[in-house]
């Protein structure tokens, strides 16, 4: 592995729709070629190597295998952990074995970045002693959204505008921003800043130099990415609001900025961020 190449570490916490799974592969394909494609942006080109392991101990649907911090090689340089259907605030016992070995990985490696989309960005906050929640009406935050950025946001995307836009998928979502107060995996010069909001979601993202750089929407989704995911969560009945469900549906189609979030989680990973102020 040389300086131009960045070992990214992918936690697969569900699996995509059956279609998209059988045109892009699993969570953790998509969010590499992803990544892959920001890297061949980047001054100089980055090479993405990506380990993928699925997590979900949930058997008979899911039989994946959270990992013990052993079997993550110590040359990986950032942690990377996918969205999910589960529930990042519920006790199930994988998501539990997750936290820990989230909590024994930051102690023992702090050379090691961070960074989750929506299910993972819920997680780490959690992990750091975050509230994490359903909305307070219940309502859902679906497909292309417009994020309002913070000035901290601004650097990190290296833009003037006041907006970008990503595609959505929850209804839970962080509500308190992580701190000294809430873990002691943060000391009191560990300032944790939130770089995006929306009406929804006051926490669309946090940035913590050196570890931690999270989104509440996702990255790499495609208009029919977005499409099935939206059917499969009306089809389970977690959205129940069918006729909203096609409406947001109809957005799928217009332009995003997920490369963009994307070349800068991989600046951060490659540790790039030592002028973000």
């Amino acid at each position: 592995m040389t300086d131009q190449t960045v070992r990214m570490f992918v936690l697969e916490t569900d699996q995509p729709h059956p279609d998209t799974k059988a045109d892009r592969g699993s969570f953790g394909n998509i969010l590499d070629d992803l990544f892959n494609d920001a890297g061949s942006q980047h001054t100089p080109p980055l090479r993405v190597e990506t380990d993928m392991h699925y997590v979900v101990e949930d058997p008979p649907k899911h039989r994946g295998h959270v990992p013990t911090a052993d079997e993550i090689p110590p040359e990986t340089r950032a942690i990377l952990i996918t969205g999910s259907m589960y529930d990042a605030h519920g006790d199930d016992p994988w998501i539990l074995k997750l936290l820990d070995l989230l909590r024994q990985l930051w102690h023992e490696r702090p050379s090691l970045r961070f960074s989750g989309v929506c299910f993972g960005h819920q997680i780490l906050c959690r992990m750091l002693g975050a509230q994490v929640q359903p909305h307070p009406n219940g309502d859902w935050e679906l497909a292309h959204t417009e994020l309002e950025l913070t000035e901290l946001g601004k650097q990190l995307f290296r833009t003037d505008q006041p907006t970008i836009q990503l595609h959505q998928m929850h209804q839970d979502q962080v509500a308190t921003v992580p701190s000294a107060e809430s873990t002691d995996l943060l000391g009191p010069e560990d300032k944790v800043h939130v770089w995006a909001t929306t009406d929804h979601t006051r926490i669309q993202g946090l940035y913590l130099r050196d570890r931690l750089f999270t989104s509440q929407g996702h990255l790499g989704f495609d208009e029919d990415t977005v499409r099935r995911e939206v059917d499969m969560r009306v089809d389970n009945g977690g959205i129940k609001n069918s006729t909203f469900a096609e409406q947001r549906k109809e957005t799928a189609e217009l332009k995003h900025d997920g490369i963009l979030v994307a070349g800068a989680v991989l600046r951060f990973f490659h540790g790039e961020d030592r002028d973000i102020s």
